[in-house]
This record gives structure tokens, C-alpha cells and sequence, in this order.
């Protein structure tokens, strides 16, 4: 392909002197001297001294440009028939050869005039002006062809000299304009296919399926069209060649001269370079072609992949929302029922998904140039398809267990029921007598038979068996049962008493007291439940009612008695001068370490021998990187907690001391997502490799980096054991206040990092006061504007929201969550709306849900229904709120 390329075309081709070339007055007849010599023929032409110089200069030229280098290097042979001419004609010629041949000259012949008298004057002509002709070759004068054919052998002579070399001089013509042409169809293909091949080469891939399948469909169009121009002019080339040895084709005994054997070498050569070319084309075709096809497989897969992905987060939402465990054995089988549904919804996504990332894990092992994007994508579907396969199966764990949690319930409240119907039942008057004791005694021991079989298991058992799924609600409702079981045994437990009294033999009358009329309802069997509606404390007051009937002051106030008798009290002792080594000891270390992250990273930023390794995205930015790392090393090198191991009381004064100095933390913890984003793009760099080996760290900088926000969480975790060992000892109530100052400090620390994560508000929210509070909600709207009012209400999907509470602004959020670099994914809260706290007021309750309230603007103009996760949390809310509201109200008096 080079090679065609690069030739330079000839100045001349025989289509442009086509006229001159018919004339003939110089051929190439294809003979050869002895020595390989090409033999250009001059024949008699009577008009040769009108010939324009031009014409005859093109000719020649042309004429020994043909032969090849290594013929024409040797040099031309020049025959000139001028038998019928004058002298005059043979001066011309030879005048006009000597001055216009371009060609290596070695021998010109001149078969002179035949009269006798021309003959002569020829013979005297060439001794004179030999010199004029400036020819540095022999001029040889013959009489004859005979002569001629003393010097070159008849069979490269054409008959015209009297030999029989077979020369068609239009065949000659055509023939020479056939392979010019095809020459020229040769390099014009090689640049049709090289045009091609660089606009291939330099396409940039589409992003969507639909411009990937016209590309591939325009670029196979135009490769097919190309491939039709090459097979024609392969065609041509095959005519061309047939033509050009069609005399050795028709005659056996012919033979081909060798300017014939050179056209056909020249037409072969022409054939093998367009054969390269078209290989090399196709080689460049088929890796072109298979990246496009490739390319159209991968943009199929990401378009496949968006819908799977979108449905299987909504999948995932959907699943997310399942968050209610039940507080009852009816709500917990409506709630397996709704988890098998969306479990069947989610088979169809999942297998798609399953699909999908076999797909892709096809096209890795295929080869496909795109593995870098595939495989993240197939990892991604199987983690999702099997978190929601995980998720689901706690789901039913934890309902399973819910479920099995409010079935012992049941079964207990049941039994209390059945006993407290079985007491109530026992008619007095038939209890007075040693035998209506007695039968009441037997009654009440077979019931309390029953006691294992539907009673809870002990407090302690109870509370570590459903521990994962005992919401604030569901324990309170479980330590009433508990209370509710451990007061009807205490009451079995009286019965039994009086009745075991009275079953003993007695030495005076009793004097039989009547029942009221309401206590003697009939025998109740232990599967009877308490009536719809009845307050969870009538039972006290119904047993003891008729139980005073029977036996006066024997039954006593349970009213009085505290809810939370069954509740258990864990505690960890463990010596306070334990945690307080603990403490200085852990101390020490992250001292030692800041230092260390300071000294040997940090300073060496500034060392002139290292800044060559320093990358120069991370050129002034050591404050970005290590934040106030400097501030909080100086605030904990004063060792003021190693004063604490004589006192620990002392412990928790040193916290409350400098709790405002704490606050460094929160500026460290609202710098480092600036810090992560620096080390993640210069993390790999030499310079902190080199810094790493010369402290002899087995971990790199960012783990080091971690250590502040660990160390807070330590101190609450210290605080916390110190606080059980300490319990109702002096010195505990400052340990509470150290605690709660610690665990403030670390919701501010969150907040704040939540709060750097808002995008999208256009005001500044550091004038909006102080931040209080900020989670996350489903929210409902019901806003009336004019008389159209549009409602977004229970019947709807709640919108989820992110709240911001401020003391001059409620913010409302939509959090979104985004992979940073292939690391773990980062929250962001895109601002949605706004509410001034000034204009706001709230309703705490919302009809059939404990956990929603209400928050309205403009008198009820815009209504927005929060749910919260919890009863406890939406009363944190409401409590913050109403401490807002009433500051404002306080602050306008």
C-alpha cells in the first residue's frame, strides 16, 4: 500500500499524447539489442521535420520512460529508416535526436538513403558535421537491413527492418493506455481505502444504541461499496492481463517481447500491491468492525443496565419501606403477606438482572474491549440481587420472630384472662365450706398447670431471645404483660392462701358473705379473652372487686404498683482504675500518633529534599489534607487525664472542663470529606509512600487520618462503663452531665457533617441559627392554595425528605447518594423547600398513626405530615420544635 502511495505518476501518460503517439513517427516495437538494450525505431515519415519540437519531446520522453531501470540504465538503441529519404531528412533527424533525446544513448543506427546520389552525400554529411550531432555514441551508417541484421538479431526487429518480431502499433497504444489506466484505478482504490481507514480510525464511539447501530450500519455500507470497487478493478487487472498475453494464449510458438513480458510483470505487480492492500484493508476492517460491534453490545448492556438498575431500586425502596415489624399477630401476618408479595414482584428484576450479568460477564470473556465498565456493572447487579435476597430473608427472620413474639403474648394475656375469669368465677358462698376449698384449691392447681405451656419464659430469656426486634412499643407492651402475669400469680397465689385456710378444719362459724351481683359471671375456659376495647387496668380493678367480696383485706392495691417490675437491669462491673488506665493508656498512643502523622508526613511537605515527590495536585494543600490535626494534637498533649488515676472522680470534671474545647472535633470531622477527595486522588503518590517507610507505619496516612473520629467515640464509650460502674455513687451525676456533653458533642459533629452536605439552597444556612436537629422522614403534603386544594395524602406514596431544624428555618431535603470514584458511596441533600420557624405551628397528633404529627404554615395554607420512624423520635422532634416555638414566643413578649 506504501508503495503505491508513494509513487510518483508519471509525467506523461499515453492518454495525453494520444494523437501524437498515432502518428508513429517513433515506437517502441518491444525488441532488444544483444546486451538487453530497448530499441527505439525512427520509420520513414514523410512530415518528421514539421513535427512540432514539443510533440517530439513528449513522445520520446514518453517513449523512454517505459522500458525499466535496469533496460534503460544499459541504454537505447536508435534505429533511423530513412532508406526513401534525402540527406537533408537524415541531418534533420539525427539533428533533432541529438538535441531532445532525454534518455542513455549507446548506439544509433542509420539505414541511409538508397539512391545512390543521397547515399553519397551521407556518406560525406555524417564526416562533417559527426560533431554537430553532439552524440557520445557511435553514429553507425547502413546501406541495408541486412546490415542491420549483423548488429541485432531479427527477431527483435519488426518486419518493417526485415525481421519478424509481430508489432501492432494501435494494439501497442491500447494496451499502454489499458495498464496507465489501471495503475492509476490502483492508487486511486489504495487512497479510497486509506481515506476510509483514517476516518474509521479517528471516529469516536456513540453514547446510545440507536447513533451506535447507524455508525455501524453507515461504516458497513461504505466498506461493502469499497469492497465492489476493489473487486472491479481486480477485474481489470485480470482483463488486461489476459489481453496482454493473448498471443501466447492463441499461438503456442509465440512469444512475448520483452517490453510485453515487462507489461505484464508491471500489470502482475499492480495486481499483487491491490491484493496487499485489500488484505491489510480487511485486517483493519474486521478489528474495526468488531470494536463497533462490541461498542453496540456494550451500549445494549448500559441501556439494559439502567432498567434494571431503576428497578431494582425501586425494588430496593420498596423493600426499605418495609421497615414496621408489627405490634400484633394480625399485623405481622398482613405484613408477610405484603413481603411474599413484593418478594414474587421482585422475581421478574432479579432474574433480568441474573440475565444481565451473565450477559456481561459473556462479553468479558469474549474479549470485549470494555471490561473495565462491564465487570463494575455485573458486580453491581449480583450485589444488589443478593442484598435484596439477604434483606428479604431478615425481613422474614425478624417477622418470624415478631410474629413468635405476639403469639406468646397473646397466649400469656390469654391465660391471665382465663385466670382472672377462673378467680372472678369461684362462687363465695361454696368457698366458705372445707369442701368448696378444697375444690377450688384443685381447681386453681390444674389451671396453674397450664402456666408453662402459656406463660412467657423468664424476663432475662425473653428480652435476649427477641432482643433484635424489641421496639420501645412493643417492650412496654410486653413488660405490662409481664407485670399483668406477675400480678394474677401474686393473686393465685393469695387465693391459695385463703382458700387453704379455710379447707383446714374450723373452730368457728363463718358467716357467709353474699357476692354483688356483677362478680359471679360464669366459668370462663382459659381461651377466652378479654372484651374489645377494655383498658389495659380494669382487670385489677374486676378481680378486686370480687375478691374483697370473698376475702376481706386479703387481696392487695395493685394499682399502686410499678409498671416496670419485670424490666432487667443489666450492668458490667468493671473497677473504675481499669478504665481510667484504659483511658491513659489508649491516650498515650493517639498522642503518639498525631505526633507521628505531624512530624513525619505533615512537616515533611515542607522539606525542600521531598518536594520533587510532592504531586502537584496536592501543591498547597497540607491544611486540606491534615485539616486542624495540628490544633487537636496540641489540646491533648497537656496529659491532663493522667491526674484522673488517683481521682476518678476527677474524670468526668476534666470532660466538662474543656467541653467547649471539643469543639475542634466538629471543624476536623467538616473538613475531611475535602481530605478523603485530596487522598484518594494523591493517595499513590511516592511521597507518601517514602514518608510511610521511614516511620516504619504498617498502615498508610488515611488510616491515621481516621484516628480523631474514632477517639470522640471512644471517650462516650469510656464515659458510658464508667458511668455503670459508678451507678448511685458519688461523683455519678457529673459523669451523666460528662456523657451527655459528649454524646452532644458527637450529634453536633454529625449534624454538621450532614449539614455540608446540602446543595442546591441559594441563601447562606450559617444565618439560618443554630442546627438542633436533622433526620430523615416520610413526608405527605396537603397544601390549599385558592380554592383548589392538592392533596398528597395517606392513599398516596409519602415523599422521603431529609429535615434540617434550625432555630429560624426548617429545611426540607431529598437525600441522594452518589459512588465517589468507585469508593464507598457519600450523602447528599438537595434543598426541596424551606419553612420559617417565626410562621410555623404544629399539631403533635395525627389520627391513626402515633408516629406522624403535623407542621403547618400560613394557618394551615401548607400542611405537611411527617411520619417518623419511632413514637420516641417523633416526641424528640416535637419537644425540640415546641422549644423553638416557645423561645420565639417568649422572645416577642
Amino acid at each position: 500500500t506504501d508503495e503505491i502511495m508513494q509513487q510518483e505518476i508519471r509525467p506523461l501518460v499515453a492518454v495525453d499524447i494520444i494523437e501524437q503517439l498515432h502518428r508513429q513517427f517513433a515506437i517502441l516495437s518491444g525488441g532488444r539489442g544483444k546486451d538487453g538494450a530497448p530499441i527505439i525505431t525512427f520509420p520513414e515519415f514523410a512530415g518528421f521535420s514539421d513535427i512540432p519540437d514539443e510533440d517530439f519531446l513528449n513522445v520520446v520522453t514518453y517513449l523512454t520512460s517505459i522500458p525499466s531501470l535496469e533496460a534503460a540504465s544499459i541504454g537505447f538503441i536508435i534505429i533511423i529508416d530513412r532508406r526513401r529519404d534525402k540527406w537533408s531528412a537524415v541531418k534533420a533527424s539525427l539533428t533533432r535526436i541529438a538535441g531532445a533525446f532525454p534518455g542513455n544513448l549507446q548506439l544509433v543506427f542509420v539505414l541511409r538513403p538508397s539512391r545512390f546520389i543521397q547515399r553519397t552525400i551521407a556518406d560525406i554529411g555524417i564526416k562533417l558535421y559527426r560533431d554537430d550531432f553532439k552524440m557520445k555514441v557511435p553514429i553507425i551508417m547502413l546501406n541495408s537491413v541486412s546490415d542491420l541484421h549483423g548488429y541485432i538479431d531479427k527477431s527483435q526487429l519488426t518486419r518493417e527492418l526485415g525481421g519478424t518480431l509481430e508489432y501492432g502499433h494501435s494494439q501497442w497504444i491500447h494496451h499502454r493506455t489499458a495498464i496507465e489506466n489501471f495503475a492509476m484505478t490502483v492508487k486511486t482504490t489504495a487512497q479510497m481505502l486509506q481515506t476510509f481507514g483514517t476516518d474509521l480510525a479517528e471516529t469516536e464511539l456513540p453514547n446510545d444504541v440507536q447513533c451506535t447501530e447507524e455508525l455501524l450500519s453507515a461504516h458497513t455500507d461504505h466498506h461493502n461499496k469499497l469492497k465492489d470497487e476493489l473487486k472491479l478493478a481486480v477485474k481489470q487487472g485480470a482483463t488486461l492481463l489476459t489481453c496482454i498475453r493473448e498471443p501466447v494464449t492463441r499461438s503456442a510458438n509465440s512469444k512475448l517481447s520483452p517490453d510485453e513480458l515487462e507489461n505484464v510483470a508491471t500489470v502482475e505487480r499492480l495486481l499483487a500491491q491491490l491484493d496487499e492492500t485489500e488484505k491489510a484493508f480487511d485486517q483493519f476492517w474486521t478489528k474495526h468492525h468488531l470494536k463497533l460491534e462490541q461498542c453496540l453490545q456494550l451500549r445494549h448492556f448500559e441501556h439494559d443496565f439502567r432498567e434494571v438498575k431503576l428497578a431494582l431500586d425501586n425494588l430496593m425502596e420498596a423493600q426499605a419501606g418495609f421497615a414496621d415489624i408489627g405490634d400484633s399477630v394480625t399485623r405481622v401476618e398482613h405484613l408477610l403477606r405484603e413481603q411474599k408479595q413484593l418478594e414474587e414482584k421482585g422475581q421478574e428484576p432479579l432474574e433480568k438482572a441474573q440475565s444481565l450479568a451473565l450477559h456481561g460477564e459473556q462479553l468479558i470473556q469474549n474479549n470485549h474491549y470494555a471490561v473495565d465498565s462491564i465487570r463494575p456493572k455485573c458486580v453491581e447487579l449480583r450485589r444488589i440481587c443478593d442484598d435484596f435476597t439477604n434483606e428479604t430473608k431478615k425481613k422474614y427472620d425478624i417477622l418470624g420472630k415478631s410474629l413468635e413474639l405476639h403469639k406468646q403474648l397473646d397466649k400469656a394475656s390469654q391465660w391471665c384472662e382465663a385466670g382472672i375469669y377462673l378467680l372472678a368465677s369461684q362462687a363465695v358462698d361454696k368457698c366458705q365450706s372445707q369442701e368448696g376449698a378444697e375444690t377450688a384449691l384443685v381447681e386453681i392447681e390444674k389451671f396453674l398447670v397450664t402456666a408453662k405451656e402459656h406463660q412467657l419464659s423468664n424476663p432475662k430469656e425473653f428480652y435476649n431471645q427477641f432482643d433484635m426486634i424489641l421496639t420501645p412499643e412493643i417492650k412496654a407492651n410486653a413488660q405490662r404483660i409481664l407485670q399483668k402475669l406477675e400480678d394474677v400469680q401474686e393473686m393465685f397465689d393469695k387465693r391459695q392462701v385463703s382458700l387453704k385456710k379455710l379447707a383446714a378444719k374450723q373452730t368457728r362459724p363463718v358467716q357467709p358473705v353474699a357476692p354483688h351481683p356483677e362478680s359471679s359471671p360464669k366459668r370462663a375456659s382459659p381461651k377466652i379473652t378479654r372484651p374489645a376495647g377494655q383498658e389495659n387496668t380494669s382487670y385489677h380493678y374486676y378481680v378486686r372487686r370480687n375478691m374483697q367480696h370473698m376475702f376481706s383485706g386479703c387481696c392487695t392495691h395493685l394499682s399502686g404498683q410499678d409498671g416496670a417490675t419485670g424490666s432487667v437491669q443489666r450492668c458490667i462491673f468493671i473497677p473504675s482504675y481499669h478504665i481510667i488506665n484504659e483511658l491513659i493508656e489508649t491516650e498515650r498512643v493517639y498522642v503518639e500518633e498525631l505526633q507521628s502523622i505531624i512530624e513525619g508526613y505533615a512537616s515533611e511537605m515542607d522539606n525542600p529534599n521531598l518536594v520533587h515527590l510532592i504531586p502537584s495536585a496536592l501543591q498547597n494543600k497540607k491544611e486540606i489534607l491534615f485539616g486542624n490535626l495540628p490544633e487537636i494534637y496540641e489540646f491533648h498533649n497537656r496529659h491532663e487525664i493522667e491526674n484522673c488515676i488517683e481521682n476518678p472522680e476527677l474524670l468526668a470534671r476534666c470532660f466538662l472542663k474543656r467541653k467547649e474545647d471539643l469543639q475542634i472535633y466538629e471543624k476536623y470531622c467538616q473538613n475531611k470529606p475535602r481530605s478523603e477527595a485530596l487522598w484518594r486522588q494523591c493517595g499513590d503518590s511516592i511521597f507518601f509512600q517514602e514518608c510511610q517507610r521511614k516511620l516504619d507505619h504498617k498502615l498508610s496516612l488515611d488510616a491515621y487520618l481516621l484516628k480523631p473520629v474514632q477517639r470522640i467515640t471512644k471517650y462516650q464509650l469510656l464515659l458510658k462503663e464508667m458511668l455503670k460502674c459508678s451507678k448511685n455513687s458519688e461523683g455519678t451525676a457529673e459523669l451523666e452531665e460528662a456523657l451527655a456533653t459528649m454524646l452532644d458533642i458527637i450529634k453536633s459533629v454529625n449534624d454538621s457533617m450532614h449539614q455540608i452536605a446540602i446543595t442546591g439552597y441559594e441563601g447562606d444556612v450559617s444565618e439560618l441559627g443554630k442546627l438542633l436537629m436533622q433526620g430523615s422522614f416520610n413526608v405527605w403534603t396537603d397544601h390549599k392554595k385558592g380554592h383548589n386544594k392538592v392533596k398528597d395524602l395517606a392513599r398516596f406514596k409519602p415523599m422521603q425528605r431529609h429535615l434540617f431544624l434550625y432555630t429560624k428555618m426548617l429545611l426540607f431535603c431529598k437525600k441522594r447518594e452518589e459512588n465517589t470514584d468507585g469508593h464507598e458511596k457519600t450523602a447528599s441533600y438537595s434543598f426541596k423547600n424551606s419553612l420559617k420557624m417565626s410562621t410555623v405551628g404544629i399539631t403533635e397528633n395525627v389520627k391513626g398513626d402515633n408516629k406522624k404529627f403535623e407542621i403547618w404554615y400560613n394557618g394551615r395554607e401548607e400542611v405537611y405530615i411527617i411520619q417518623a420512624s419511632s413514637v420516641e423520635l417523633k416526641n424528640t422532634w416535637i419537644s425540640e420544635i415546641r422549644k423553638v416555638l416557645t423561645g420565639q414566643l417568649e422572645a416577642c413578649r
